[in-house]
C-alpha cells in the first residue's frame, strides 16, 4: 500500500519536473523565434546606390577624407600660383571653387542618404528592442504565474508525502508498542 502510494508520489514530482522541462524548452524556443526575427532587420544585400552612398559617407567623413582634400587643395593652389607659367586657374581660383562647390553638392545629399539609411535602420530596432523588452515583461509574468502553480502543486505533494511519512510513523509506533505492551503484561503476570 505505502510502495503504491510512494510510487505515486514519486510520479508525480516526475510530471512536475517533465512540466517545468516543457516550460523552460518553450521559452528556449520563442527566445530564438525572437532572435531570428531581429535579423529581418538588416539588410543582407543592399542595393548599389546604398552601397555607395555608405561607402562615400564613410569616406567623406574621414580625416583621410580631410588630409587628402587638404593636400589636394594645396597642391593645385601652389601649381597654380607659383610653378606654371601661364596657369589653368589664376588666383581667386575660381575653378578650384567650381570643383569645391561641385564636389560639396554631390557629396552633401549622399551622406544624407546614407544617414537617413541608418537613422530607419536604428529606429527599426528601437521598435524591435521594445517589442523584445515587452515580451520579456510578459514572459516574466507568466514564468510567475507557472512558478507558482508548480509551488502549488509541490506543496501538495510535500503534504502529501509529510501525510504518508506520518501514517508510516504510526503504524511503525503502533508495532513497536504491541511487542513491549505484550512484554510489559508478561513480566508483570
Amino acid at each position: 500500500m505505502y510502495k503504491k502510494k510512494f510510487e505515486q508520489l514519486l510520479s508525480t514530482e516526475h510530471d512536475q519536473l517533465q512540466k517545468l522541462n516543457e516550460i523552460v524548452c518553450t521559452a528556449i524556443e520563442e527566445e530564438k523565434v525572437i532572435s531570428d526575427k531581429l535579423l529581418e532587420f538588416e539588410e543582407l544585400h543592399p542595393p548599389l546606390a546604398s552601397r555607395v552612398a555608405d561607402k562615400v559617407a564613410g569616406f567623406g567623413g574621414s580625416w583621410t577624407f580631410i588630409l587628402l582634400f587638404l593636400a589636394f587643395i594645396t597642391l593645385w593652389m601652389v601649381i597654380n600660383a607659383y610653378l606654371l607659367r601661364r596657369s589653368f586657374d589664376p588666383f581667386p581660383f575660381i575653378l578650384l571653387n567650381l570643383l569645391l562647390s561641385t564636389i560639396a553638392a554631390l557629396q552633401a545629399p549622399v551622406i544624407m542618404m546614407s544617414q537617413n539609411r541608418k537613422e530607419d535602420r536604428d529606429r527599426k530596432r528601437a521598435v524591435n528592442d521594445y517589442m523584445i523588452n515587452l515580451k520579456a515583461e510578459i514572459e516574466v509574468r507568466n514564468l510567475h504565474g507557472k512558478i507558482d502553480l508548480l509551488m502549488k502543486e509541490q506543496m501538495q505533494t510535500l503534504f502529501s508525502i509529510q501525510q504518508t511519512q506520518v501514517e508510516l510513523m504510526e503504524e511503525i509506533k503502533s508495532l513497536l508498542h504491541l511487542p513491549s505492551a505484550a512484554n510489559n503484561t508478561n513480566g508483570q503476570a
